[in-house]
């Protein structure tokens, strides 16, 4: 029987274990020490330049990401983002499919590569390549 990671890497997918759950806030400032105190994460870095923090869950691999935004729609708009090891090889396989992207790969100099992509349903996902990682 194929696994999950199996049948990924033969659609030209290879998944590198990670995951970060992106959330919209309006205020990194107030959103952080919630986060913290509340939930029980710990803030790993932010970028005020990018408007952004990670947070990470006490899960392996599995973090929060906030994002300060002008606008916060209220009742969820979490995006997941999948940790690839290939983000050109991750498009063209979604381009092969026929998937909508989001415009091309952002790079954020020296930290990571970011694909936004949708669902059927038109739910934004997210695939990111750490450039930290040899």
């Amino acid at each position: 029987m194929a696994t999950v990671e199996t049948e990924a890497r033969a659609k030209g997918i290879a998944y590198d274990g990670g995951l970060t759950c992106s959330i919209g806030v309006s205020s990194l400032d107030n959103a952080i020490p919630w986060y913290e105190s509340v939930l029980g994460m710990t803030l790993l870095y932010r970028r005020d330049d990018i408007a952004w923090c990670e947070l990470s869950t006490g899960v392996d691999k599995v973090n929060v990401g906030l994002s300060a935004r002008e606008s916060v729609t209220q009742g969820g708009g979490a995006t997941l983002t999948f940790g690839v090891k290939d983000i050109n090889a991750a498009k063209a396989a979604l381009e092969a499919g026929g998937v909508r992207l989001d415009g091309d790969i952002m790079e954020i100099s020296g930290m990571v590569k970011l694909l936004t992509f949708y669902d059927p349903d038109g739910n934004a996902l997210m695939f990111y390549q750490d450039l930290a990682i040899a």
